[in-house]
């Protein structure tokens, strides 16, 4: 099952450094604590730190790429050309491209404002989310990413990918039902040895009543 998901961000931008040194690409991938709408089926909010174990663990391997296609890399965490950085603000990106004429031209297209978008890759899978469905639509927190795939630099961003944060959406909803039917299943159970305890009170007495006996002597 692809638990693959994908979001997309404005603000990228090309930094020009000294002479003889390439520019370099950095902007944000995402922002903590600002509610993104997700196809109109939820609401999310990244919370800060929720990518921390993602970018520091040894296993960590994203690569900066172009409209997500892994044929175009343009940087790479393990080598160095790819810096990711969490801050007050998100998780803060900074690339440095190759020198090629793909990307020479990507540097004129961002020049010219024709292209300032980044998107990143993620799955849930072995991370941490909450979800407060007290509000309409509701609200997913990410809490902690399980895994970052790729930061990529787009032409136009898709539509944020929705299946597999509605799928996550409707476990939540049926483990909130599972719950709440052990919990409506024990409060039964309950309520019957309740009964059961005052049918056998009501039958002693009614036994005491039959035989005259005294109290004492149950």
């Amino acid at each position: 099952m692809n638990d693959r998901e994908i979001r997309v961000l404005a603000g990228l931008r090309l930094e020009e450094r000294e002479a003889g040194n390439a520019p370099m690409l950095a902007g944000y991938a995402a922002v903590f604590d600002t509610e993104t709408d997700i196809g109109g089926f939820f609401r999310e909010r990244i919370a800060r730190g929720a990518f921390g174990d993602a970018i520091s663990k040894a296993s960590a391997d994203v690569h900066a790429l172009f409209n997500h296609d892994s044929n175009i890399v343009l940087g790479r965490l393990k080598a160095g050309t790819l810096r990711l950085a969490e801050d007050a603000k998100g998780l803060r990106v900074e690339i440095d491209p190759p020198d090629t004429q793909d990307v020479r031209d990507l540097m004129v297209k961002m020049r010219r404002g024709d292209i300032d978008q980044m998107s990143f890759a993620f799955t849930m899978r072995g991370g941490a989310q909450r979800w407060d469905e007290s509000q309409d639509p509701p609200v997913r927190t990410i809490e902690k990413v399980g895994e970052l795939y790729d930061v990529s630099v787009v032409t136009r961003g898709a539509y944020p990918t929705t299946e597999v944060g509605v799928r996550s959406l409707e476990e939540h909803q049926q483990q909130r039902r599972i719950a709440g039917d052990a919990e409506a299943d024990a409060l039964r159970r309950r309520d019957e040895k309740i009964r059961n305890c005052q049918a056998a009170s009501a039958r002693i007495r009614d036994e005491r009543l039959k035989l005259r006996l005294p109290r004492s002597a149950a």
